[in-house]
């Protein structure tokens, strides 16, 4: 009995100079904490990045549309200039160049949509549609064939659902739409892939001949294929002014 009483005051003992003991409290503390700062701080990191990317793939779609808004400016001969496939791969191009600090040719794709007005129906429809990357995404509007907006879709106009934009008679908007699939610094650690969708809409500056819509051969930008490439339809003109798309973009 007395050997028992004696193990249970050493124990007491014990107890009572460990929890009078504050050594290192702290840093165990700080052990236990670490963990919940590190994941906080690596996602305030992530969101910042996923911002910072959202941000630049707008900016993006904004130079494209306005770049294709200005194809004609650059001409200076006494004939009203046509958007020629040449025109269209170097704004396409230079769009995949502003992109390629996010790599937008292998995570996103780049559509763009000329919404012109049918004099013979009074529709809005996608006179030529150009695309490049590798996502694979078709624009939210149509394409240039039988969904250009003069088939059984029709297309009301562009943008956002309360104040569509359209294209006024004898005049083009050119429609800018980016697809891109951002997977973060740490590639999923954090939640799903997040999934952007930015556009820009630009009515033309210039004074072009719509009624061919694209002429020229040899373009890279076709919709046909994920990156582009290989020529599109849309550049050859009927009689009443319409492109005859090759196929869905």
């Amino acid at each position: 009995m007395q050997l028992m009483t004696t193990k249970f005051l050493k124990m007491r003992a014990t107890l009572r100079n460990l929890r009078r003991d504050t050594q290192a409290v702290s840093t165990l503390e700080f052990a236990l904490i670490l963990p919940l700062f590190i994941g906080l701080g690596l996602t305030g990191i992530e969101l910042a990045y996923m911002s910072t990317v959202n941000m630049q793939v707008s900016q993006t779609a904004i130079s494209l549309a306005d770049n294709a808004s200005r194809l004609g400016q650059t001409d200076n001969s006494s004939v009203t200039p046509t958007v020629t496939e040449a025109d269209v791969d170097s704004i396409m191009s230079g769009a995949m160049r502003q992109g390629e600090t996010y790599d937008l040719m292998e995570n996103g794709r780049i559509i763009l949509s000329s919404l012109e007005y049918d004099d013979t129906t009074g529709l809005q429809y996608i006179h030529w549609q150009r695309c490049q990357g590798d996502l694979d995404r078709d624009s939210m509007y149509g394409d240039e064939g039988i969904n250009n907006g003069l088939g059984s879709k029709t297309i009301e106009g562009v943008g956002l659902d309360d104040s569509l934009i359209t294209a006024a008679p004898g005049s083009a908007v050119m429609v800018a739409e980016i697809y891109y699939e951002h997977n973060g610094i740490l590639k999923g650690t954090f939640g799903e892939t997040a999934h952007f969708r930015e556009e820009a809409i630009f009515a033309i500056r210039d004074d072009r001949n719509l009624g061919p819509g694209i002429t020229g051969s040899g373009g890279e930008s076709s919709c046909d294929t994920k990156t582009g490439g290989g020529g599109g339809g849309g550049g050859d003109g009927d009689d009443d002014g319409k492109g005859k798309g090759k196929g869905k973009g």
